[in-house]
């Protein structure tokens, strides 16, 4: 497919999957006319890496982390420095924290609605 049905199928424009395939995140292949051609897979991959870059991580982790989550089977790991893991370390408690504060907020939302909804059937 086109950069053009990629970024409708997946809502992110053109210039970051450009972006995307300059920090090796995405492979397009190449037509004869040189326009981009994705295989099919790259809408799950362009989800996924817009999904640890909502995250928090930068691409230079994403990169390294992208084929565990691809095929968990084929996971290299000659070139994980103790920086690297120390920065995942901390990338997933970061995570960590932020899905407990969701949580809560999450709870507090549904606490509201109860209250709110008890509200509206007393009064009526």
């Amino acid at each position: 497919m086109r950069i053009g049905e990629l970024s409708e199928r997946t809502g992110t424009p053109r210039r970051l999957l450009r972006y995307y395939e300059e920090q090796g995140l995405l492979v397009a292949d190449r037509a004869p006319n040189g326009y981009r051609d994705y295989p099919e897979g790259c809408v799950n991959r362009v989800l996924q890496i817009r999904g640890l870059l909502d995250s928090g991580l930068p691409t230079r982790i994403i990169k390294q982390i992208l084929p565990c989550i691809n095929d968990p089977r084929a996971i290299h790991v000659s070139d994980a420095t103790p920086e690297t893991i120390a920065a995942l370390e901390g990338e997933r408690q970061r995570m960590t924290d932020r899905i407990e504060c969701l949580m809560r907020s999450r709870e507090a939302i549904s606490g509201y609605l109860e209250a709110v909804r008890r509200e509206s059937v007393v009064a009526a």
